[in-house]
């Protein structure tokens, strides 16, 4: 994994962009070559024309899930997303051909190489040698929070292979299965030579006392493994603060959950920008979805909610109506759920495609939203769970988004123990906020909203 901009993606990742980005810019190169346009004009067509389709074609391979390191989708329904990228390029290759002199002719080639582009990237997905992506790892601990590590690196990454789990000194009493336990009569290091162990993961309960050997996970690291505390690990891999390893000291003493003056002007102008042109974008959608509302249950269009923001402070939350006039009559408070009874035809499918929160751009030009933050909830879900999940309120030192990174990586949440797990991603947001990380969140939505995911 990189760090860029307190973010982490994956090697793989960033090596699948630069090499889809350098064929663009080979084949646009080719191309104004081909019509002779002189040297005076050769490098501003290039950088014109590659930076607006490279762009482009950047947001929706990353929004169609084409860089995504894990995935279990069939090559049929990876080549369906590939024709949908190409179609949704066409605009774009129509605009920049007509650059050139010879418009037909350019852009037909800039069809071709985008479609040999794409294609190259479904091929890759599926014929990339496994051993290139596999990552041998060890846990260090055989308690339960080694128990625990080992459990979610199975479930969430494929492309792991779990070496076993060595138990620390301390350690009496294994939680793992025994067929994971690894030798105690060879050393850590002997170990992680012989497994070709590529990362350590240190998940003991107790750390102090000689609980960890310190000189043979110095020797490990020296010979170029990875050593990693249970908290940097699934910050590292999965974009979450986990919960049960949270403490208040490491939430003061960490580095991260801060922000400045530049951060602040940064993030507000970046969501203006985001919420005029989609405002501008999307206002036919907005019309119709209006008429379609009155048409089926009458007045009123929109839907006002108190939610909390900011630092605690309450504010409107504005969407369009998704259900029935009398959906809370009882005057009870509850999470929307899948199958709701309480949502109307046009509420379904307005919902499906997110169409009911794009009232809230007006939220982000009013200052009271941004584009991407925690969602907001509402006050008498907010109590509750500020008193049954640990540091619930620290989502709060931030604007609540339209869209967020707990959003797009977890599915619509209707419990208790949804909401702490998308608070784990909400302290991942907060800890790591850039101006990189929320266009991350944005190419996401796209996916999200293209694929139906998540909505209920």
């Amino acid at each position: 994994m990189i760090k860029i901009f307190n973010h982490y993606f994956h090697r793989r990742t960033l090596l699948q962009i630069v090499v889809d980005l350098m064929l663009l810019l080979l084949v646009v190169i080719a191309i104004v070559l081909v019509h002779d346009v002189g040297p005076e004009r050769f490098w501003l067509l290039v950088s014109k024309i590659f930076l607006v389709l490279g762009s482009a074609m950047l947001l929706v391979n990353y929004g169609l899930g084409f860089y995504q390191r894990v995935h279990s989708r069939s090559i049929s329904l990876t080549g369906a997303r590939a024709v949908l990228a190409l179609l949704c390029l066409l605009p774009v290759v129509y605009l920049m051909s007509r650059h050139l002199p010879n418009s037909m002719t350019s852009g037909l080639m800039l069809v071709a190489a985008i479609t040999l582009i794409l294609a190259m990237r479904v091929v890759a997905m599926y014929t990339t040698p496994t051993s290139l992506m596999r990552q041998r790892v060890l846990i260090f601990g055989t308690g339960t929070r080694a128990k625990m590590v080992g459990k979610e690196l199975l479930r969430s990454d494929p492309t792991v292979d779990l070496v076993g789990y060595y138990a620390g000194p301390n350690e009496q009493e294994a939680m793992v299965s025994a067929w994971g336990l690894l030798s105690m009569t060879n050393s850590l290091s002997d170990i992680v030579a012989e497994q070709k162990v590529d990362e350590i993961v240190v998940a003991l309960n107790e750390r102090r006392g000689g609980s960890m050997p310190l000189r043979e996970l110095l020797d490990c690291k020296l010979q170029g493994v990875r050593v990693v505390d249970i908290e940097n690990h699934f910050e590292r891999t999965l974009g979450q603060v986990r919960l049960e390893s949270l403490s208040a000291s490491w939430l003061i003493f960490g580095d991260g959950f801060g922000s400045g003056w530049v951060r602040a002007m940064t993030k507000r102008i970046f969501d203006i920008i985001c919420a005029s042109i989609l405002i501008v974008l999307t206002l036919p959608v907005m019309l119709l979805t209006a008429l379609l509302i009155v048409l089926e249950d009458g007045l009123p269009i929109l839907y006002r909610q108190e939610r909390v923001g900011l630092n605690g402070r309450l504010f409107d939350v504005v969407k369009f109506r998704s259900m029935g006039k009398d959906a809370e009559k009882d005057g009870q408070p509850r999470w929307a759920t899948k199958s709701d009874d309480r949502v109307t035809r046009v509420g379904y499918f307005i919902r499906k495609l997110r169409i009911d929160e794009l009232p809230q751009l007006f939220s982000v030009l009013g200052g009271s939203m941004s584009m991407v933050g925690p969602r907001p909830e509402r006050p008498f879900f907010v109590d509750r769970l500020t008193q049954e999940i640990p540091f619930y309120a620290v989502r709060h030192s931030v604007k609540p988004g339209v869209t967020g990174w707990a959003q797009v990586r977890y599915q619509y949440g209707s419990t208790v123990e949804d909401a702490a797990e998308k608070l784990q991603y909400d302290l991942y947001y907060v800890k790591n906020h850039s101006l990189l990380l929320d266009i991350v969140v944005i190419f996401e939505t796209i996916g999200v909203v293209l694929m139906r995911k998540g909505a209920h």
